[in-house]
């Protein structure tokens, strides 16, 4: 029914697409004003809505870049309830920062991470005081002139015709690409075929001739906010509760789903805000299951928006993930990386 209604908006999707392409030739012509800065202004971004793994690229590039240089990481901080330029503290919550900075900031105490709705401001605000920024879905602000460009998209949407909003899930066509100086195909599976990897090529290769990786989750240990690891050695026996508020929670319900005895699935819209009604819900799921050996399983963004108290109160888990790179490209990706921080 849903599909059917997107298809329906067809319409829509047409005048939409023309009006980004008219927006993006008045600033290709200087119709439109941008801003650029003297130091390195790196942003990752995605052509669709959510779902391509922006999060664990944006912590790949915080880690290979930090030791070398002082970077603020930059964030519109979605699904904030504040507004305006603001720091990001280990202690914040999520309606003050967004998930997305909560998660980076806990995970890189250290490193500088702000939200401003307005990219170009929040660079001044830190202008002078960090040696470069990391922007993470800044790739349609045009706002903003960057130095280097990493877009991504996932392997999935593109095994299906590539369709704008409302009818498909894409913000900017393939063209877009053009403007970006690295590509990443990311959420792949552990063998891209090559005649799949050959048509993926030769699609972008009509619009730039810019590197192209391809990357594939890396998931890592089932543990608790305190760190505790889940004991592997008996998933088999144990029934999950796995609680997702993300884009595209599938491939992580597909990885767990053959390591434990039984999997149900409580999925609400990405960037869901739980409310007490919600989170009633997702206890009283839990307790009905008739399993002696049960856990609650939940993404590292999603645990940034559940209360402390609750998760104090449940045996829960969460799965850190990572980006990892396919035909051992890693190294060349890091070089390309190193060397727009350098510039």
């Amino acid at each position: 029914m849903v599909k059917f209604v997107r298809w329906l908006l067809f319409p829509f999707s047409i005048l939409y697409a023309a009006i980004v392409l008219l927006r993006n030739w008045a600033y290709d012509n200087q119709l439109y004003n941008s801003t650029s800065f003297h130091f390195p202004v790196i942003i990752i971004g995605n052509l669709s809505v959510g779902g391509t793994g922006k999060s664990p690229m944006t912590e790949y590039v915080l880690r290979l870049i930090k030791p070398h240089l002082n970077i603020a990481v930059l964030s519109r901080g979605y699904g904030r309830r504040t507004k305006g330029f603001r720091y990001v503290n280990i202690d914040d919550s999520a309606e003050l920062t967004g998930d997305e900075p909560l998660q980076i900031k806990r995970k890189f105490p250290d490193a500088t991470v702000i939200v401003c709705e307005n990219r170009v401001r929040g660079i001044e605000q830190v202008q002078g005081q960090v040696d470069a920024v990391l922007l993470d879905d800044a790739y349609q602000h045009r706002k903003l002139r960057p130095s280097f460009s990493i877009l991504l998209l996932d392997y999935e949407s593109l095994q299906h015709p590539i369709l704008p909003l409302p009818t498909g899930n894409f913000r900017e066509m393939l063209p877009a690409c053009k403007r970006a100086d690295t590509i990443v195909i990311t959420k792949c599976p552990d063998t891209v075929p090559a005649q799949m990897k050959f048509s993926i090529e030769s699609r972008f290769r009509k619009y730039t001739s810019v590197p192209l990786f391809y990357t594939k989750i890396g998931y890592q240990k089932l543990q608790m906010k305190n760190g505790l690891l889940l004991d592997d050695t008996q998933l088999g026996d144990t029934v999950a509760l796995v609680v997702t508020g993300i884009a595209k929670p599938q491939p992580l319900v597909s990885y767990l789903k053959p390591k434990f005895k039984e999997i149900i699935h409580l999925s609400f819209r990405d960037h869901h805000q739980f409310s007490p009604d919600d989170l009633d819900k997702i206890s009283q799921t839990f307790q009905h299951i008739d399993s002696l050996q049960k856990v609650m399983i939940t993404t590292e963004k999603d645990l940034q928006r559940l209360p402390s108290s609750f998760v104090d109160q449940h045996p829960l888990y969460f799965l850190p993930i990572d980006q990892v790179f396919l035909f051992g490209d890693a190294h060349m990706f890091d070089a390309i990386v190193k060397r727009a921080f350098s510039s």
